[in-house]
């Protein structure tokens, strides 16, 4: 297998504020369309084989204006759901739980259609979505596979691909419209780029 990208989706006026999202279905800011758009050149030169997206518009206009083409829509790349939480700053949440930390503490239940999830419930899907990369990877070479999604989402996938706990997640920030990538060395895995962008002052040379 060649390498697993890893892109977060461009800009959104909650990701801008510090607001939980997941289900709610934002669209991207201008600014979020330009990180994508900036995204090409990055991928360029990439041999992706597949690209598996979240089905939440954010990602899917991410991988759209990236240049991704045919990317399968995969329900478990969606976001943390947050619970009681969504559209809440942590800022706010901190305000009556002061040592709250989503990575080890979740989240509070939310209604019943967006209970809230665990660390543990996160990790269990990126679990699976690790073992559908391992497999899509036995008929794909030495192709990359690219993942567009979410923070948290993410950050607790990178942690699980390193054979982390899902709340060592926290040790990876990982910014609006960035790509990173996710590899082997000596046969052990390693993350061999983190937030790779093109500078905002470049974004005119592509538009």
């Amino acid at each position: 297998m060649g390498e697993l990208i890893l892109i977060r989706h461009g800009e959104t006026e909650w990701s801008r504020s510090g607001q939980h999202t997941s289900w709610t279905d934002l669209p991207l800011t201008e600014l979020g369309e330009r990180q994508a758009r900036a995204l090409v050149p990055l991928l360029a030169e990439r041999e992706i084989g597949l690209t598996l997206v979240s089905p939440y518009l954010r990602a899917r206009r991410t991988a759209e204006l990236a240049g991704l083409t045919e990317p399968r829509e995969t329900p478990d790349l969606r976001e943390w759901d947050y619970g009681a939480y969504e559209g809440i700053t942590t800022v706010e949440i901190r305000r009556t739980r002061p040592d709250w930390n989503l990575w080890t503490d979740g989240v509070a239940p939310g209604p019943e259609e967006h209970p809230g999830e665990s660390p543990k419930e996160v990790g269990d899907r990126a679990d699976r979505i690790l073992a559908e990369v391992r497999a899509a990877a036995s008929r794909l070479g030495e192709a990359d596979i690219a993942l567009v999604a979410h923070s948290h989402f993410l950050r607790v996938l990178t942690a699980r691909y390193l054979r982390l706990t899902p709340a060592s997640g926290e040790l990876f920030q990982l910014a609006t419209g960035a790509v990173s990538r996710l590899g082997t060395e000596h046969g052990k895995p390693v993350v061999t780029a983190l937030n790779m962008a093109l500078p905002e002052r470049l974004f005119n040379a592509i538009d």
